[in-house]
């Protein structure tokens, strides 16, 4: 009963952690007159990265070096397909120009990066921990130095006008909230599925990765209700970024992390997924509705595939 109450538990602060947390960053994105999209990037991405850092940590430390590798690339291919599949339904999601040549093909190359360096080695070791570290922050000053250049162009109507301790408050609140509420559900969640007798690896790219992913799934699917679809889109590009570099790289870091051939399976399917979800963008930079309900549609089947692989 008790990590039944978890995931309830978990599920409300996530909600409500990703309301206030969405209301902070779009006020804080008014502000310092930086567009969405790169808000969404970092600060949103970072937040809703929390709980992927925590189990992917934690399980590195433990030696659990399957659930390490699995709660990433299923978080990422959850965020990819699930995620934006569930916003490009509720409406279109438009793709800025600049992110569809540069960010999303990013995100291809470092999940091509990890692809190799697992089939070349076979683990993800302390030197690639460091390589990732590094290339995440050069990622990290980059989208700083870009919102900095940025021509003060946001629309005076979209939020209201916040006070600076308040949208602090909020972001801090949802942030808390959402890293507390994910690690409820996770818990919950992944003792409810060993009891049925599930392998780490199937934990870490079902339950985990979904329990995981729900802060970028609640936090995007209220930016894309409040008409926020450049948030939505910025916090999926920027989570799976910040798993590969940030996650993996801090994870591998600590302890050397076993790359399968599951995961190398896993990985491939990622890139192939993210090269679809590309083609669909790239004619008229924009998600539509079929093209949500085909990433679900294929995510579905994806997911009885591994369930049945297991």
């Amino acid at each position: 009963m008790l990590k039944y109450i978890l995931l309830v538990g978990g599920f409300f602060l996530l909600i409500k952690g990703a309301d206030l947390f969405v209301d902070g960053s779009s006020a804080a994105a008014k502000m310092l007159k930086v567009s969405p999209l790169i808000i969404g990037m970092t600060i949103v991405a970072m937040g809703t990265s929390l709980p992927e850092t925590s189990v992917s940590v934690s399980a590195a430390i433990a030696g659990k070096n399957e659930l390490a590798i699995s709660n990433v690339v299923g978080s990422n291919i959850f965020n990819l397909m699930v995620v934006c599949g569930m916003c490009a339904l509720l409406c279109p999601l438009k793709i800025d120009g600049v992110s569809l040549k540069r960010d999303f093909p990013f995100s291809i190359a470092i999940a091509g990066l990890l692809m190799l360096i697992g089939w070349l080695d076979h683990s993800v070791g302390h030197i690639d921990g460091i390589i990732l570290l590094l290339l995440f922050t050069v990622f990290l000053i980059f989208m700083v130095r870009t919102a900095k250049k940025q021509s003060e162009n946001a629309e005076e109507d979209d939020f209201k006008v916040m006070p600076v301790w308040k949208l602090i408050l909020f972001i801090i609140i949802g942030m808390a909230a959402i890293g507390v509420g994910g690690k409820m559900v996770v818990s919950g969640a992944s003792d409810i599925a060993r009891r049925f007798g599930m392998s780490d690896n199937l934990i870490g790219m079902t339950v985990v990765a979904l329990g995981t992913s729900l802060p970028e799934l609640v936090t995007s699917v209220v930016a894309a209700k409040k008409n926020e679809v450049d948030m939505a889109l910025g916090n999926v590009i920027g989570s799976n970024i910040f798993n590969i570099l940030l996650v993996l790289g801090v994870a591998s870091a600590i302890h050397p992390v076993a790359f399968t051939m599951a995961n190398l399976t896993d990985t491939a399917v990622l890139i192939a997924m993210s090269g679809l979800v590309l083609l669909f963008c790239i004619r008229k930079k924009q998600l539509v509705r079929w093209h949500g309900l085909i990433m679900l549609l294929i995510y579905t089947g994806y997911t009885a595939y591994i369930i049945n692989r297991n």
